[in-house]
């Protein structure tokens, strides 16, 4: 996409691209499904519902549409573009092999490898120690090294604030929100159950007791369990303790009869059965640095995740129960004031939820509806049933499933009621049509591929090839990654699909936002940009720092995000010349703008932001528009003043006040000093983004911050500026395992971590 473009509108799309026509089975081989990445969901269905006028009828079939079945929220806040004023002039140079033409090369000591590809490249990455952004540019400051601002350092920071934001919601507001929601669903079910007692509907009322005995348990230990359903819940916590993997749900499965049972190559399986991952419930991400967010983690784990399914009558009934629990004013109060700021954060939820189920209740039933008219009415009933079968199924699987051989159509064994459902996200999308069953396996035509073992893990390239990233699709291609039967195909409609959202699809929620703001990373940069950025090796770089900043948002949303699975089968020295130089990337720091005024402006609108907080948000702003100027001026080959390199001589200071601001109410750094809590709580963060039910999730992380020494024009000579940057890794992991941020660092600082990718070798002088 061209620069001058970006903030063009984008025309409306009809629809997302459609699933690519199941097969009749040739074999029968156990497959699970699900979903991508713990956290968080989102889709806005006026956003993928077809244009009402001059447009053909689409056949509405799971294979060749999509379409999410969205829960209503009011909208937070408002994007507003901030424009961008460029027109890149920067001469070109070239980097003599032995450094001559470069002013302040004798002040830097390179390996042969690194010297090599800071000449052919005109810049060079090199791994290093530093566990922070700011440490390194603070460095620079007292040695009087050039600075070279990178846009990783900003958005490290927008993440360091994204998260700690969210984290103090949900300690502060959501937990509190949510006991209270637990505690009066509880009591309600158990009166539901009371009044229900000896009727068709006391199986359907017994299991909500246990559904919201569960989530009341989770979060509070203290809560007594009712005599009635202790024996299932207390074996449904045993399983989220043990957290091993997937097993059949005791409260779940309440009365569901004689199940019908399967050989597998894993064994007898139940078919009819729900099934949950439990390995989702160990805390990750932020929520195992304390006990409140490890319970909170937990409970809305449990809330997010587990379906009535809209096959099973009576798991429609308990979804209809539930609905009429909700209406009762104070518990939708509770509910909306946990799901409508997750909303603003992370998106909408991708399965049926509470508004939907009560606009069809009142449809049915009337505005007045009780629990006695309900149960009484079988003709209703049956009606109401019938009007489920008109609510859209989710976009992404997050149900372990078996595949197309044994369960054909995956829509009918999918789409249900979740009480607290995850959150749609585009990326989650992404690689729901780029995994088994969707693509296939190798060498065989999209056709007529059967549909068994493939693709079982995407690619975290995945999502910046759909996004229009040449280069990243060169690489999945060199990696063999697009010889499955229809991955091309369905590549090919996601980048048509997302190259036609509009910028109001792209800006509906802080977590799109993110996405948004990185998308300019990937495209090419012409003549007039400076030379160290016209290469495949800055291509390769700006991946390296879409990755490490896209891992970093699927760390802070993990609980929220819907997943992916497969489908189972002392003095100084002497003052120099330190001028700097920012990253001239001026469309992702206007975004970054645009992104930190809508996350200031909607969370004061609603009481949930601190004064203190506000301010930081407010500085960042600025911070992100100086830079956004700066880079202009560079581009269009105009001179710094003594402020903006002033400020580029003092980037670290105020990174450093924004790490301070995030941290300094943290108990662990008021008994630390600076430096040995910078060392217990490095930027490094890790989260898994899909799983293979055969035991393997896909895992995403960022490790020490790298130098990158970068050849830049200043005053028409050159000199070598520094900076951080990302260091991005991707490999696959057992799934009972799911890495915390912990377990994490502990493999980096003990050198167990596994390689970087070797298409960083382009840049990386390892």
């Amino acid at each position: 996409m061209d620069n001058q473009n970006l903030n063009q509108p984008m025309p409306e799309s009809s629809q997302m691209p459609p699933i690519m026509p199941e097969p009749k089975p040739k074999k029968n081989v156990w497959i699970i499904s699900g979903i991508l990445g713990a956290v968080v969901i989102v889709a806005l269905a006026a956003y993928f519902m077809l244009p009402k006028a001059g447009q053909e009828v689409i056949k509405k079939t799971a294979e060749d549409i999509y379409k999410p079945a969205v829960a209503f929220a009011s909208k937070f806040a408002t994007y507003e573009e901030v424009p961008v004023n460029i027109s890149p002039k920067v001469p070109a140079y070239s980097v003599s092999q032995n450094l001559s033409n470069v002013t302040n090369a004798g002040d830097f000591t390179f390996s042969d490898a690194a010297k090599n590809l800071l000449v052919k490249n005109a810049f060079v990455v090199e791994p290093s120690y530093n566990n922070e952004f700011f440490p390194l540019y603070e460095s620079n400051r007292y040695s009087y090294t050039p600075s070279f601002i990178t846009t990783d350092s900003m958005l490290h920071n927008y993440h360091l604030m994204f998260d700690f934001l969210l984290k103090q919601l949900e300690e502060q507001k959501l937990a509190v929100e949510l006991k209270q929601l637990n505690a009066n669903m509880l009591s309600e079910s158990l009166s539901q159950y009371n009044s229900l007692k000896g009727t068709e509907w006391e199986n359907a009322a017994k299991r909500n007791v246990g559904f919201f005995a569960v989530g009341s348990k989770l979060l509070d230990t203290s809560i007594n369990i009712p005599l009635i359903i202790a024996n299932e819940v207390n074996q449904e916590l045993a399983l989220i303790e043990a957290h091993q993997g997937i097993e059949k749900s005791p409260v779940m499965n309440i009365g569901g009869g004689q199940d019908t049972m399967i050989d597998t190559p894993q064994g007898p399986q139940s078919l009819e059965a729900l099934k949950e991952d439990y390995s989702q419930y160990i805390p990750r991400g932020h929520y195992d640095k304390t006990e409140q967010l490890k319970a909170y983690f937990k409970s809305m784990m449990w809330y997010g995740r587990l379906t009535f399914r809209m096959k099973s009558d009576d798991e429609v009934k308990s979804a209809l129960l539930i609905t009429l629990a909700l209406k009762k004013e104070n518990n939708q109060n509770s509910w909306n004031k946990i799901y409508e700021p997750v909303n603003f954060f992370v998106g909408k939820s991708d399965d049926i939820t509470y508004y939907q189920f009560k606009d069809l209740a009142e449809k049915v039933y009337g505005t007045s509806a009780t629990i006695q008219s309900v149960a009484n009415d079988k003709n209703k009933l049956a009606s109401f049933i019938n009007e489920t079968k008109t609510l859209e199924p989710p976009q992404i699987n997050s149900m372990p499933i078996f595949n197309v051989a044994i369960q054909p159509d995956r829509e009918k064994e999918i789409k249900g009621f979740r009480f607290m459902g995850q959150r749609f996200t585009i990326d989650a999308a992404i690689f729901q049509r780029l995994v088994t069953r969707e693509v296939g396996p190798k060498g065989e035509s999209c056709a007529n591929a059967p549909f068994r073992d493939g693709r079982m893990l995407p690619k975290g390239l995945d999502v910046p090839s759909a996004m229009g990233s040449d280069e990243a699709l060169n690489i999945l291609k060199a990696q063999g990654e697009t010889q499955h039967a229809c991955y091309p195909e369905n590549m090919s409609k996601m980048q048509t699909y997302l190259s036609e959202l509009p910028t109001e699809n792209w800006t509906q929620n802080l977590y799109w936002g993110w996405l948004y703001q990185l998308r300019p990373l990937l495209d090419k940069k012409a003549s007039g940009y400076p030379t160290f950025m016209q290469n495949t090796a800055w291509a390769r770089k700006e991946l390296n720092t879409f990755l490490g900043s896209w891992s970093q948002l699927k760390h802070d949303t993990i609980l929220y995000a819907k997943q992916t699975y497969a489908e189972l089968g002392g003095g100084g020295p002497e003052k120099k010349d330190d001028r700097g130089y920012v990253e001239p990337n001026p469309y992702i720091y206007a975004r970054l703008t645009s992104l930190l005024k809508m996350t200031n402006e909607g969370l004061e609108m609603r009481g949930l932001l601190m004064a203190s907080m506000k301010d930081n948000l407010s500085k960042m702003e600025q911070l992100a528009m100086s830079l956004k100027t700066i880079s202009e001026k560079e581009l269009n080959n105009e001179n710094l003043t003594d402020a903006d390199y002033e400020l580029i001589r003092s980037y670290g200071g105020q990174l450093e006040h924004l790490w301070l601001e995030i941290n300094k109410d943290e108990p662990q750094y008021k008994e630390l000093s600076q430096r040995d809590f910078l060392d217990q709580n490095p930027a490094a963060i890790i989260a898994d983004v899909a799983t293979d039910p055969n035991g393997q999730v896909l895992e995403e992380g960022t490790g020490k911050i790298s130098e990158i020494y970068i050849v830049v024009p200043i005053d028409g000579k050159l000199r070598i500026a520094k900076g951080g940057v990302y260091s991005y890794y991707e490999f696959t992991w057992p799934m009972s395992d799911r890495l915390t941020d912990k377990k994490w660092r502990e493999l980096l600082n003990s050198g167990q971590a596994p390689a970087l990718p070797s298409w960083t070798d382009a840049f990386v002088a390892k």
